[in-house]
């Protein structure tokens, strides 16, 4: 098998875990709770922004899990898609990449649709 699509899922899943755990939940990057506070209000966009990052943890132990390869991948479409809407009009002065950054949603959506629906699972040859 190619390697690529070996590492694919694993790649997809580090970029959740950063943003999830290391921008969220340990707030190295204090933007993301800026955006969460303007989307969602300031009084408990510290809690949001820990909840959000922690679901977004999970999002990569389900991807390294491999269960429901392709309900994964439409999760993460929907939420990609939702989230950088909301970003994409409300808080747009606080992306690393202003609306730019709808560009980069969108190709790491077609990453995660090429991973969860164009990449054969590896079946295990139990001889």
């Amino acid at each position: 098998m190619n390697r690529s699509k070996t590492l694919l899922p694993y790649l997809i899943a580090l970029v959740w875990l950063i943003n999830g755990l290391f921008c969220k939940v340990l707030n190295l990057v204090p933007r993301h709770e800026l955006i969460v506070q303007r989307i969602l209000g300031a009084d408990y966009s510290r809690l949001f922004t820990i909840l959000i990052g922690v679901l977004e943890t999970g999002m990569a132990i389900w991807i390294v899990s491999g269960a429901r390869k392709r309900l994964n991948a439409v999760a993460q479409i929907i939420l990609i898609a939702c989230m950088n809407t909301l970003e994409f009009f409300i808080a747009p002065d606080l992306l690393l990449w202003g609306r730019f950054n709808a560009v980069f949603a969108f190709l790491f959506i077609l990453i995660i649709y090429y991973n969860g629906f164009l990449v054969r699972r590896r079946r295990l040859n139990l001889i």
